[in-house]
């Protein structure tokens, strides 16, 4: 028995860019969500939180991050009594900018090809 028409799964095409830097991924899905948080919330942990990973996890991939640009991305003070936080550099700023335009012009690109594949695919 065929579904409804309201009730078809609706097929998408995700960009899935990633940059690297000899063995490391220096930027991604994953990390530019990161960037995003941590410029939203001005904290690693909260990021970390929304993303549903541990704040190790995310000071890691921003450790890597900072590594693999030549500025770093991310600064990030302490806690104690004033409390801590973490900021987007201007180069962080700058790089999650790119990065977002080059995920919007990946899709534009493929926009055709896209078209005649999903002609393709089950309803």
């Amino acid at each position: 028995m065929k579904q409804p028409r309201s009730s078809r799964s609706i097929a998408t095409l995700r960009t899935r860019l990633r940059v690297t830097r000899r063995k490391d991924i220096a930027l991604g899905p994953g990390k530019a969500e990161l960037l995003a948080l941590i410029g939203k919330t001005g904290s690693i942990v909260s990021a970390a939180q929304a993303m549903e990973m541990s704040y190790m996890r995310a000071w890691s991939l921003v450790k890597t991050m900072n590594r693999c640009f030549k500025d770093p991305l991310v600064m990030a003070s302490r806690g104690g009594g004033g409390g801590g936080g973490a900021k987007l550099t201007a180069a962080g700023k700058q790089v999650l900018t790119l990065y977002q335009q080059m995920e919007v012009a990946s899709l534009a690109a493929t926009a055709s090809g896209w078209k005649s594949l999903r002609k393709l695919l089950r309803d």
